[in-house]
């Protein structure tokens, strides 16, 4: 066997590591409907090992306490929201900073509405007695929406269109969260950082409301009223989106 097929047979999962991300999978799968079924509070290592027919100390070597499983379940979640951000953002000529916030926002809302018991874990309520760990997978995934979002912004800024509040300096953030912007983007402004706040606002709002069940009783077309709340955002910016898309 060439070294090539020696390569291409190592990178190839045994087995045993198929079962394990399988049972690591279907851990994960009952975790949420737990949060689904009973809230945050409801996770708990036990009861999945109960229902799966396994012994506390056989998942106890999947997740050795239930922080593993919660920061393991908030980790993927945040990548999979990234992931979808990122290719709706990408769908979006560069050129067209206004049509790329609004891709943004709607892939949010899409995503949400495909998740919604992961949208509930990672923007939800925290879950009691849970802590993640400092500079952690959790934190590292929070990271990478806030700074796309925050890029997003910052290129609107920089194609000279109205950037909405620029008195803003960075003592109106608090010191941990401008120590990680300014390391993840040293170039953008602190009026840049407070806008996308406002801008994330916004846009995670509507998300929420239409989570949580409040739209669906007072609008007949949520993906509409999302669409335009959009549209109006970035036009509160000064930009209009030159592929506005459709809401669905």
């Amino acid at each position: 066997m060439s070294k090539v097929d020696n390569r291409s047979a190592a990178s190839v999962p045994s087995r045993r590591e198929r079962l394990r991300a399988e049972t690591i999978r279907e851990i994960e799968a009952i975790a949420l409907r737990q949060l689904a079924d009973d809230g945050p509070g409801a996770i708990s290592l036990r009861g999945i090992a109960r229902e799966m027919g396994m012994t506390a100390r056989a998942i106890y070597s999947y997740f050795p306490t239930r922080d593993d499983l919660i920061t393991a379940l908030i980790s993927g979640i945040g990548g999979s929201l990234a992931e979808a951000l990122q290719t709706a953002v990408d769908a979006v000529p560069g050129n067209d900073p206004g049509g790329r916030l609004v891709a943004w926002g709607g892939a949010l809302r899409e995503w949400a509405l495909a998740h919604p018991e992961s949208f509930r874990l990672f923007y939800g309520q925290p879950i009691p007695g849970y802590h993640p760990p400092e500079e952690g997978p959790v934190d590292r995934t929070a990271r990478r929406v806030c700074r796309e979002l925050t890029r997003l912004v910052a290129a609107a800024q920089r194609d000279d269109r109205p950037p909405g509040n620029t008195e803003n300096s960075w003592s109106d953030l608090q010191p941990d969260y401008v120590a990680k912007i300014r390391e993840d983007l040293p170039d953008v402004s602190p009026a840049a950082a407070a806008l996308a706040l406002r801008v994330w606002g916004r846009m995670h709002g509507l998300v929420a409301l239409e989570i949580d069940g409040h739209i669906h009783p007072v609008a007949r077309n949520p993906a509409a009223l999302h669409h335009a709340e959009m549209l109006d955002l970035v036009g509160s910016l000064g930009l209009a989106a030159a592929r506005p898309g459709t809401a669905t």
